[in-house]
Parts: C-alpha cells; sequence; structure tokens
C-alpha cells in the first residue's frame, strides 16, 4: 500500500473542490398542452471575486436554456444570500445560490383574436 505524498494529494484535492464548486437543477410544469413554468436554480463557489465555475446566474440561466423549451419567459430571480452593502464579504469566499422562475410555451393568447389578414 502507497501512501500519497502532499505534492500529490494537492492537485487531487484542488480538483475535488472545483468538481463539487457548482449545482444545478430545473423543475418543469405543464400548465396547457403546449405551456407551463419552470423553476431553474444554480450555485457557485467564490473565492476572491472569482465564481466557480461561473456564477450563479449563468449556471441557472444555462440551465434552463438546455431545456430547449420555446418562448421562455423568466418572471422573478432570486439571489441568495443578499447582504446588501455587505455583499462584498461575499466576494473573498462564500456560495451564491440563484433560482430563476418563468413560463414557456404558448397558451393561445398571445395569438390575439385568431382572424389571419385583418
Amino acid at each position: 500500500m502507497t501512501r500519497l505524498s502532499l505534492a500529490t494529494a494537492r492537485p487531487l484535492l484542488f480538483t475535488a473542490a472545483l468538481s463539487c464548486a457548482s449545482c444545478a437543477s430545473i423543475d418543469i410544469t405543464r400548465d396547457t398542452q403546449t405551456s407551463g413554468r419552470f423553476e431553474s436554480t444554480g450555485a457557485a463557489f467564490t473565492i476572491l471575486s472569482i465564481d466557480l465555475p461561473k456564477p450563479a446566474l449563468n449556471i441557472a440561466r444555462d440551465n434552463a436554456a438546455d431545456a430547449r423549451l420555446t418562448n421562455m419567459q423568466v418572471t422573478d430571480i432570486v439571489r441568495r444570500p443578499d447582504l446588501g452593502s455587505w455583499d462584498w464579504l461575499l466576494d473573498i469566499l462564500g456560495v451564491r445560490f440563484v433560482r430563476i422562475e418563468g413560463t414557456w410555451g404558448f397558451t393561445g393568447a398571445e395569438a390575439g383574436n385568431g382572424q389571419a389578414g385583418q
């Protein structure tokens, strides 16, 4: 049985930390046959103002875009934690979470009265 040296263990620990740095999920519900709602979440680890692997808002938006839903409209964005003017503390070391909610598809109300050419 061989033991890992400190020089070998550091890169392995750094790689493990980076691979666990973000998390994303999406929940899609259908209201009609062609429309519904979605909720996408993202989390990112921040160290010295660098978001790993990228900002939590971008993770949540990319996650929603990967679902390839038509006519996506974002209705609400919630960022946590939000410390107001003390938010710079999270830029030193912290974890940020974002939830994006919205609608997708066509309900039929978008077409107006449905009479073409008038």
